[in-house]
């Protein structure tokens, strides 16, 4: 009796993978989306790529759209996070900023994933057709604008630019999301640092300059 009670359980575990296992499936489902983009990963290549079985897939995520939102919350926190921790560096503004483009020029050009951004190529290709996709692409993208905005707002000489912090953290996200459409396009780092450092001039000025 207690045999057959373990064997039982040891078959619920398998069915239920542990939260290591959750990670790794949403990394997958990420770097399948970042790369093909999501019209064109299909269910089946999502499923091999994952080790999901299809029913699985459906149960745990409402399928393929599911499986994009959380891929897409695993790209944040494993992404996206690390980024924007960047402008907490406790430096200057100049000195953040520019410790903040390093990594976007650094994602987008393929040194954590696919070329490009998840948010900025492949949602924002998505959410054409999508009120979902829409709704979470303005999420996304407020949330950058705002952080930038308060890091700008918190250097007391930004208080002296003809330029609110509202407007130059919409612009620099502007500037961070072509810099992840332009590498996406295939434009290698070296062409891409430079307008990144341009950025950063317009909205922290060295003094002097």
């Amino acid at each position: 009796m207690s045999s057959k009670t373990s064997e039982e359980q040891g078959a619920k575990r398998r069915g239920r993978p542990p939260k290591a296992g959750q990670a790794q499936v949403l990394e997958a489902a990420m770097t399948v989306f970042w790369a093909e983009g999501y019209e064109a990963s299909s269910v089946d290549t999502l499923c091999r790529a994952t080790g999901l079985p299809r029913a699985s897939l459906y149960k745990k995520y409402d399928g393929k759209e599911g499986l994009f939102l959380a891929a897409l919350q695993h790209y944040v926190e494993t992404r996206i996070a690390p980024m924007l921790a960047a402008l907490d560096q406790g430096g200057s503004l100049t000195s953040d900023l520019a410790a903040f483009f390093e990594k976007v020029v650094a994602l987008a050009t393929g040194q954590h994933g696919p070329n490009g951004c998840l948010i900025s190529c492949v949602l924002s290709d998505a959410a054409g057709t999508n009120p979902r996709f829409k709704t979470e692409l303005e999420t996304r993208f407020s949330a950058l604008e705002t952080r930038l905005a308060d890091r700008i707002a918190a250097e007391a000489a930004a208080d002296s630019g003809a330029i609110a912090p509202r407007v130059q953290g919409m612009l620099l996200a502007a500037v961070a999301r072509g810099i992840m459409v332009r590498a996406r396009a295939g434009t290698p780092a070296s062409q891409l640092a430079p307008v990144a450092h341009a950025a950063v001039q317009v909205c922290a000025p060295q003094p002097g300059v």
